[in-house]
């Protein structure tokens, strides 16, 4: 009697804990992550509005305004990405890493936005402006770099994707890192004197990667 106690009490336990989980996956479903959604569309939508004049205005030189929200929110959203494994191994929350996809698609919308501006509305989509700002401004092509490698990360998120491409799936995902690294290195080339900006993004890119490589480490140690 007491052998089949102490198995009805850890199947009740199981069951208890099991219930938990899919509340909180139904929670993160159907309230968290549409609001989530609706938070890193804020920002976009804040451009427009401001272009509107409805919500403030965009400056003296609205397009390049425009170019630097957007690339700063890619900045941004490439580090939320990267931040979500190590803040769900800390925590044991494991409901997070069902936001990483929707921060890595937001990270490329928004560096995808960032190009699109500087090239029709910077560039009036002119080969010649855009081979000679490739050729003289280093920093541009490697954010060109970093745009075709979201693309392809972006083109395989699906989970049809994840299921054809099998282990080279992780390998070819783990470019998230190097996108983090150029992303930094784009703005840091970018700006002309103060650094104090883009040097808070490279800490913070440092501290993610070193907390990877000790993960890496204990795990094979």
């Amino acid at each position: 009697m007491a052998i089949r106690s102490r198995t009805s009490t850890k199947a009740s336990i199981c069951a208890a804990t099991s219930k938990r989980h899919l509340d909180t996956l139904t929670q993160v479903r159907r309230i968290w992550k549409p609001l989530v959604f609706v938070i890193c569309l804020a920002p976009a939508l804040l451009v427009v509005t401001d272009a509107l004049e409805l919500t403030g205005r965009l400056g003296a030189n609205p397009v390049e305004e425009i170019q630097d929200r957007f690339g700063i929110w890619a900045l941004r959203f490439i580090m939320i990405t990267l931040t979500v494994t190590p803040l769900r191994r800390l925590t044991g929350w494991n409901w997070l890493a069902r936001f990483r996809r929707m921060f890595g698609l937001f990270t490329f919308f928004y560096v995808l936005m960032h190009f699109l501006t500087w090239l029709i509305l910077d560039q009036g989509i002119l080969l010649s402006a855009i081979l000679e700002d490739i050729f003289e401004r280093p920093f541009i092509t490697i954010g060109f770099a970093a745009l075709l490698l979201l693309s392809a990360l972006a083109a395989t998120s699906t989970n049809a994707m994840r299921r054809r491409l099998g282990r080279r799936w992780q390998t070819l995902h783990n470019a998230t890192y190097i996108i983090g690294i150029l992303g930094v290195w784009h703005y840091w080339w970018q700006v002309k004197q103060d650094i104090s900006e883009p040097l808070i993004y490279a800490v913070i890119l440092a501290v993610l990667l070193a907390a990877r490589a000790w993960w890496r480490w204990r795990r094979h140690k």
